[in-house]
């Protein structure tokens, strides 16, 4: 018999964690992460939620709502740091992790051994505590046959939450559920759906005919059907990239549009990975930037500096270029990406910026240094203001 060895976890209101794995004091109370002026809100606790604060939100529409919402600064280093903690926990249990984003992932377990399903809940159960009581870090866990269902199962109790789908039952876990929880169907499509096709449960779906299908989803029609029947094949991917490359994304709660949020995580990523690429003493020359949509459709462009970095500043400016290229549909996005190539050993820089850049190393290096020593946050820029959770 079939165990659920694909597990998904995904670390609840992941930025704010962070803030408060160094801040405990904070626990229990409204927070968010994200700047105060002209700011936008990136993560904010379940507390902060349940007042109204989302992400991506005004910081000052947040504040309005929620007045004594904990504004937390965006700690540079912080949340790329616990990331690679976090997963590396997860190897210690499996060779085959698939590092989904900063803050989620997938495992497959089934070359651990185990023989029944109870062994399995186990282990994961074992993860999930130690992820809390090592790093502080609540994850909730969602245990089945594929990834999809597992995605599904490991969002649907958070925080902490940790559901377990029997083989055999997939469909009968997803078609009591809202359609809006497949993936690919954001709140919009969720509304229209329901207001001009009556399907608001999942199992709807699975009540219409092929024609009907073909008029509601478009050529896609079969992909929703196979959703909705909990099936999924895809394997979980291991990275086996080595430092040719760095490379950090971010799949959002929800679809965004808003185009200085999204030119915000861009930086925020060129944050974190450019002090990954001074930790590794190397510099890089190209950036890549990939956009996502709702319908899993993904386009990217990249551009190559005349010389290798590791300063953040040179590839600012190339963000709204990049973003232009890239992101052509204009239409809201569901994931957004950041990869860095051309990797060089250290060495090597823009002669024209040469003394400047000394400097501006020495302050990266200084502020690399504090940020991974932990405590109060250093913040470089003010355009910090990180991914939503």
């Amino acid at each position: 018999m079939p165990l659920p060895t694909i597990v998904h976890l995904d670390a609840d209101a992941f930025f704010v964690s962070c803030e408060l794995a160094l801040k405990p004091e904070l626990r229990g109370r409204k927070c968010a992460v994200g700047g105060r002026e002209r700011g936008i809100i990136s993560s904010a606790s379940y507390e902060a939620r349940a007042c109204g604060v989302y992400t991506p939100m005004p910081t000052r529409r947040a504040l309005q709502v929620c007045p004594d919402l904990v504004l937390l600064p965006h700690t540079a280093g912080l949340y790329s740091r616990v990331s690679r903690q976090m997963f590396d926990r997860c190897e210690e249990i499996t060779p085959l992790v698939q590092r989904n984003s900063i803050d989620e992932g997938y495992l497959d377990v089934a070359p651990c051994g185990f023989t029944s399903s109870a062994q399995v809940e186990e282990a994961m159960r074992g993860l999930q505590r130690r992820l809390w009581e090592e790093l502080q870090i609540p994850v909730s866990f969602g245990l089945a046959t594929n990834k999809l269902v597992a995605q599904i199962a490991s969002k649907l109790r958070k925080p902490r939450g940790f559901v377990v789908v029997p083989p055999g039952t997939e469909g009968e876990f997803l078609w009591p559920l809202g359609v809006g929880k497949l993936p690919g169907i954001g709140q919009k499509t969720e509304v229209t759906l329901a207001e001009r096709h009556g399907i608001r449960l999942v199992r709807d779906i699975l009540e219409r005919s092929e024609t009907e299908l073909r008029v509601i989803f478009g050529q896609s029609w079969p992909e929703v059907v196979a959703m909705a029947r909990g099936r999924d094949d895809r394997a979980v991917e291991v990275d086996d990239e080595d430092a040719k490359s760095y490379s950090q994304q971010e799949t959002f709660a929800r679809d965004v549009a808003e185009v200085a949020f999204i030119e915000q995580v861009a930086k925020g990523m060129i944050d974190e990975l450019m002090a990954k690429v001074r930790q590794d003493h190397k510099r890089v020359r190209t950036m890549t930037l990939k956009v996502r949509y709702p319908d899993f459709s993904q386009e990217s462009h990249g551009r190559t500096l005349p010389a290798a970095t590791d300063l953040e500043a040179h590839f600012y400016p190339l963000v709204m270029p990049l973003l232009q290229a890239a992101w052509r549909k204009r239409r809201p996005l569901r994931l957004i990406s950041v990869r860095f190539s051309g990797v060089e050993d250290g060495g090597g820089q823009l002669e024209m910026f040469a003394d400047q850049d000394e400097k501006r190393r020495r302050l990266a290096g200084v502020l690399d240094r504090l940020n991974i020593k932990g405590g109060s946050p250093v913040v470089r820029h003010g355009h910090q203001l990180r991914k939503p959770s």
